[in-house]
């Protein structure tokens, strides 16, 4: 047996062995998800603030790591890129109301942008079986985009706390799928 296979099989086994463990964080992921959901500005300002803080943490590495780098051609652009995640890190946790408002144009413009170079892409894999899901995610992520921009400012109340909770609840109902399927295979 290769490495990667052998790796797999371990993996297997210890999902299988384990299952109920995966079972308990999906279910709690899902539980987790729904509260984020249920109460999206404050999971929208938590995010902001998490944010913030890590924009202040990574500035500062990079300060650092700009003088461990002094008399290189990177040494400026490190830190003034590193002062400025400093900044905005202080400004965003100052006011994060305004940081979750500007987190939130950022995210409805992603999700334009993602939309319209999906539907781009499907139109390209047109011949191809399978090129309607491609332009259906596109139209999705575009529609999402607008309805989220054409909310602003009142979307930066629910848009962020509501993806957050989204995704939260997806990784637990993926842990229960792996969960499940582990203890009908194991039986």
């Amino acid at each position: 047996m290769t490495d990667t296979v052998q790796a797999v099989e371990n993996m297997k086994r210890k999902i299988q062995d384990n299952w109920g463990w995966f079972l308990a964080l999906g279910i709690a992921l899902v539980i987790g998800g729904v509260i984020l959901i249920a109460a999206p500005l404050a999971t929208s300002v938590a995010v902001t603030i998490l944010i913030a803080a890590v924009l202040f943490i990574g500035g500062l590495v990079q300060i650092y790591h700009a003088f461990k780098t002094h008399g290189t051609a990177s040494f400026l652009w490190n830190l003034i890129t590193g002062i400025i995640a400093v900044v905005g890190g202080i400004v965003i946790y100052v006011n994060p109301l305004a940081g979750t408002l500007a987190l939130t144009v950022v995210i409805a413009a992603i999700f334009v942008a993602q939309g319209i170079s999906q539907i781009l892409l499907a139109f390209k894999l047109k011949p191809h079986e399978g090129w309607v899901w491609v332009l259906i995610a596109g139209l999705v992520s575009l529609a999402a985009g607008v309805m989220i921009w054409l909310e602003l400012p009142s979307s930066a109340a629910w848009a962020l706390g509501l993806l957050a909770g989204i995704s939260v609840m997806l990784n637990g109902w993926s842990y229960i799928a792996i969960a499940l399927a582990a203890k009908a295979s194991k039986s």
